[in-house]
């Protein structure tokens, strides 16, 4: 174990409540982030500095090393096995680097901000298991405050009993909404709404690269980058669908995009391969039949994100379930692939791209019905001279600004060809 506790002081534990706005993976640091760190309220929020796991495969034990006492709820989700925490928002001040390994019951754990107000914390288990006691101990014996909770094995009857059902507080954009486009309906003068979606983010990193460089941090700032160029022209109205480090699921990305009626979306993000020496730049377009196994697995991985990161999926229906949005039109997939074509020959003169840099998969991110939407697999994290240029502001300002021309470039051809 990684302590004794014997003390209960300031446990208040809520009915259990799941939300359907989940998360995807992340790893969740242990060690402390700065010894000397404040161990106070950080503008009301209360500030983690470590976590721990301790134990084996009949009693495991986590820990949070916390600047007070925090309230908190759990639950319990099935396939895969998962017991979820949310807290107040933290002032998190872990470092990510000191990630612990599967330790006991626990397979892994994955933590960030869920939504506003609501941090939360994933323990991905090995096997059905349960919390046999949480406590919230006082400072004592040189520690601060800390959140304990002891796990133990069970069976997967007991644990199916403890999931709790959905809530109905976060509806999926809906898959029966009409087809016809914005775009279509605007007046000519209107300028374009460009949707950048900075993938991953809170506690999703996204692909982890040399060096511990997360994903999420590379599209949040590319994001911004290329929003930046984009209002400069004067021509478009432009539409984040995050503006700072937290999840959003893959079906509220859409939703985003369709709320601010967009006329073009871009998902940004940086990919990881086994073989350290494949670097370059891809696109991806729309199509339930991908252009090669690699772009399968790639996207297969992505529309897992928010199953893995804690979603609830029991009383979804297999339509919304499986494919979010199952309305892919013809026109919108077409005018995908114009866009991705004339992004292709402005990269290609300032980045390195992959060999049949267009390609095409099924990403649920993708599928909002009535805007063309391309996905930009800006590099891979995995290639150390990748990482390093994806991390150099100059380079993804050539980045943004080939996408730029490309986006000038696509509506010139678009709106001349509406023209009577």
């Amino acid at each position: 174990m990684v302590e004794e506790a014997s003390s209960h002081a300031g446990h208040r534990t809520a009915a259990p409540r799941v939300t359907r706005r989940g998360f995807a993976l992340m790893g969740l640091a242990c060690g402390l982030w700065g010894a000397l760190a404040p161990m106070a309220r950080a503008a009301g929020q209360i500030v983690v500095s470590g976590v721990r796991l301790g134990g084996n495969a009949q009693s495991t034990r986590l820990v949070l090393d916390l600047g007070d006492a925090p309230h908190h709820q759990m639950f319990n989700l099935a396939e895969p096995y998962r017991i979820v925490f949310d807290f107040p928002e933290f002032d998190w001040r872990v470092a990510p680097e000191a990630m612990p390994g599967a330790t006991g019951l626990v397979k892994s754990l994955r933590a960030g901000l869920f939504q506003p107000g609501t941090f939360r914390l994933v323990v991905d288990l090995s096997g059905p298991a349960e919390i046999q006691r949480t406590l919230v101990l006082p400072p004592q014996s040189g520690f601060n405050w800390r959140f304990v909770a002891d796990l133990v094995p069970t069976s997967r009857e007991a644990f199916m009993a403890r999931v709790a059902p959905g809530s109905e507080n976060v509806r999926p954009a809906k898959a029966n909404e009409p087809a016809v486009t914005e775009r279509q309906r605007r007046s000519a003068a209107a300028r374009p709404v460009v949707v950048i979606d900075p993938g991953h983010g809170g506690v999703d990193p996204g692909a982890i690269g040399v060096g511990g460089v997360y994903e999420k941090h590379i599209t949040l700032a590319m994001a911004k980058q290329l929003r930046t160029l984009l209002l400069k022209s004067g021509r478009y109205e432009v539409v984040l669908t995050r503006d700072r480090d937290i999840f959003v699921p893959l079906r509220e990305r859409v939703a985003i995009a369709r709320r601010a009626k967009g006329d073009l979306f871009i998902s940004l993000h940086a990919d990881s391969h086994p073989n350290r020496n494949t670097r370059g730049l891809s696109i991806y377009t729309l199509s339930e039949k991908s252009s090669d196994r690699e772009a399968q697995l790639l996207a297969d991985k992505e529309n897992k994100a928010d199953i893995i990161a804690g979603m609830d999926f029991s009383e979804e229906s297999p339509e919304v379930t499986g494919i979010l949005i199952d309305l892919a039109q013809r026109e919108s997939m077409n005018l995908s692939a114009q866009f991705a074509s004339l992004a292709v020959g402005e990269l290609d003169r300032k980045v390195r791209t992959l060999d049949n840099t267009h390609r095409f998969a099924g990403f649920a991110v993708l599928k909002a019905p009535d805007i063309p939407s391309v996905l930009l697999e800006m590099g891979y994290l995995s290639n150390p001279d990748e990482v390093r240029l994806l991390q150099q502001a100059q380079y993804r300002d050539r980045m943004a600004d080939s996408m730029v021309h490309a986006v000038d470039r696509y509506f010139d051809q678009t709106q001349s060809a509406q023209r009577p």
